[in-house]
Order: structure tokens, then sequence, then C-alpha cells
């Protein structure tokens, strides 16, 4: 079984992660989160871009901009991030058949799967920026 990101909510959760670590009022240039971070600095406009847009991070142009937290990071979830570069995780599909479940409801192994996911989804959703990049 594979639990893994796509490349964006992977290269949006690094970037996150470089922003949070930031000294507070300063903003952090695109090129520095792209070297700090290994992101490929063709595609963080692309997952800046789609932060702004969730409203996690903002953004300053010129000289002496860049990107700093729209919130406190206590208040920004992993799956905030997460969802905002790849959209929403659950998953649409039966994990038997890779289409819908049988015509009379449900698969066998859908409530499994189902509540698997929603753990998965729930503890994310728990975890924020604040809790990985200074855990307690």
């Amino acid at each position: 079984m594979k639990l893994e990101l796509g490349h964006r909510g992977d290269y949006a959760v690094r970037a996150m992660l470089a922003v949070a670590r930031a000294p507070a009022g300063r903003p952090m240039s695109g090129p520095a989160i792209a070297a700090q971070m290994g992101v490929p600095a063709r595609f963080l406009p692309q997952i800046t871009g789609a932060l702004v847009r969730a409203g996690l991070l903002t953004s300053r142009a010129g000289r002496s901009g860049g990107y700093q937290l729209a919130r406190p990071a206590d208040r920004i979830s992993i799956l905030d991030v997460v969802e905002a570069a790849d959209g929403a995780g659950r998953r649409q599909t039966c994990v038997l058949r890779g289409g819908p479940c049988r015509a009379q409801g449900r698969c066998d192994v859908h409530d499994v799967f189902f509540a698997a996911q929603e753990a998965l989804l729930g503890r994310l959703r728990e975890a924020t920026l604040a809790s990985v990049v200074d855990p307690p």
C-alpha cells in the first residue's frame, strides 16, 4: 500500500515548512525557499500561487518582498497545505475495482478503507505546521 504525496503536495509542504521556520516578520524569497528545501525553482511559483490563493501564504513583491504565513503556524494544518496543492484527499473510487463500488452499494472492504482514510485525514487535520516545525 502506498501512502505518499504527489509532487505538488510534497513541494507545498516543504515550502510551508521553510516559511514557518523563517524569523517572524521576515519574508522569505522564492529562490531561498527553493534552495533551502530542494524544491525545483521552476515549480515554486505554481506551488506558492496555490498556497496564496488558499489563504495560507501572503506574498509581497519587490526587493524586500517574499512569502510569509498568512496566519500563525499553529492555525495551519498539514491537511490545509496538502489540499491547497493537491485538492481534497478523499478517495472517490473503490479500492478493489478502481471504479465505483458494486451496484448494490458498497464493496466488502468499503467501510474499513473509508474509516482508515478518515483517520489519516483526521491526523493530518490535527497536525499543524507549528507541531512539526517545533514539536513539543
